[in-house]
């Protein structure tokens, strides 16, 4: 792999971008900015954030790239949902996915996102904290919709080094 390129909306793949970057030893760039900075074809590991299991700019990414890795940042808990994304952003089966746990910032967010993730909020909201046997993926998901935060960390990124390391690309530890 030759670099990082990511698509944030609010921060946390950003925040995973440069974390990796720095781990690898490999550039970030913003989508946009790859444009100007990596020539077609260059092999890239990609994160995008996720809405409704799309992988935001992967579409894009992988027209010009060629995406070795794809990283979704969400709300949910690293490690799920993994087929899901896959399926629904048609990434070929050989391409490793990987989901991380970003966090939710209502006031960073704008318009239409911001209207869908107030109304989610609360209806899934009230869900939860009605339901009587929560899960800890439960407990924390509710967390992060009543109270917003980052869960923004290194140990969710082990594994994609795993796999990078695996695969050959050189981590910094």
């Amino acid at each position: 792999m030759n670099a990082i390129v990511y698509t944030s909306n609010t921060g946390f793949t950003a925040q995973y971008a440069k974390l990796l970057g720095e781990k690898l030893g490999l550039p970030v760039y913003a989508l946009d900015e790859a444009k100007g900075e990596l020539a077609t074809g260059t092999e890239i590991l990609y994160l995008g954030w996720l809405m409704a299991g799309q992988v935001k700019g992967y579409k894009q990414a992988a027209k010009r790239y060629k995406v070795a890795v794809v990283c979704g940042v969400g709300m949910g808990a690293s490690g799920s949902q993994i087929e899901d994304i896959r399926k629904s952003n048609a990434i070929q089966e050989d391409t490793p996915v990987f989901t991380l746990q970003g966090g939710f910032e209502l006031d960073k967010l704008h318009g239409p996102n911001k209207f869908m993730m107030n109304t989610m909020r609360h209806t899934v909201g009230k869900k939860l904290a009605g339901k009587p046997d929560k899960t800890a993926e439960e407990q924390d998901m509710l967390d992060l919709l009543q109270n917003g935060g980052s869960r923004v960390n290194e140990e969710n990124l082990r594994p994609v080094l795993e796999w990078c390391k695996n695969a050959g690309a050189q981590t910094q530890d």
